[in-house]
């Protein structure tokens, strides 16, 4: 399984890659919605979007609607993950496209149930 990590913090992109690499997923970073346009066009469709809302450049909710564009992009799941906790935001990352909504901080428990949630199934090695 293919996953794009979107996060402007190399610690969160760590984070989070440590746990995908625990189930043998193939992870690709990305700084920020510019970047993770560039390496979308690059790499094909992933099966996931990992993507945090306050990032430079591009933000996560536009870059949630500029995935959500583009045909090709239709069957990936995206899920936020944010310090954004308010209720409207959350409405608005659902409307705008995402699948899942996840806070931070989380534990590694809350993030594989909301991977199970997409229908990502984690397996163990």
């Amino acid at each position: 399984m293919k996953v794009l990590v979107v996060d402007d913090s190399k610690a969160m992109r760590s984070i989070i890659g440590r746990i995908l690499k625990d189930f043998d997923f193939e992870i690709i970073q990305a700084e920020h919605g510019l970047d993770a346009l560039e390496k979308l066009r690059s790499m094909g469709r992933p099966d996931l979007v990992l993507v945090d809302w306050n990032m430079p450049q591009m933000d996560g909710l536009e870059l949630v609607e500029a995935i959500r564009q583009v045909p090709f992009f239709d069957s990936v799941r995206i899920m936020m993950i944010t310090t954004e906790s308010d209720i409207k935001q959350m409405a608005k990352a659902l409307e705008a496209g995402a699948d899942e909504y996840l806070l931070k901080p989380f534990d590694r428990e809350a993030f594989l149930e909301k991977l199970i949630l997409l229908g990502v199934e984690p397996v163990c090695l």
